[in-house]
């Protein structure tokens, strides 16, 4: 992107339009970026409150003993910010 510096009294006419339609254009990708940041954090939330309503069990086998090892993790509430 070609940005261009104005400074009082020193641009004509076409240098001021083509900053403005710089600025126009990075503020657009700027909040298209913003909608795209705000969806993700909306399916990581969803997300979240699914697991949260029900249990998490984890099996895995000791390395030292063989033993195999279960650990269940409840999620009753939802989680807050």
């Amino acid at each position: 992107m070609n940005l261009t510096v104005l400074r009082k009294g020193t641009g004509d006419l076409a240098d001021e339009r083509d900053s403005s339609r710089d600025i126009e254009r990075l503020s657009n990708q700027i909040n298209g970026l913003d909608k795209r940041l705000d969806n993700v954090d909306s399916i990581v939330t969803a997300v979240a409150e699914r697991i949260m309503k029900q249990p998490v069990t984890l099996q895995m086998t000791c390395p030292h003993c063989g033993r195999k090892i279960e650990i269940a993790i409840l999620g009753t509430e939802k989680p807050t910010r």
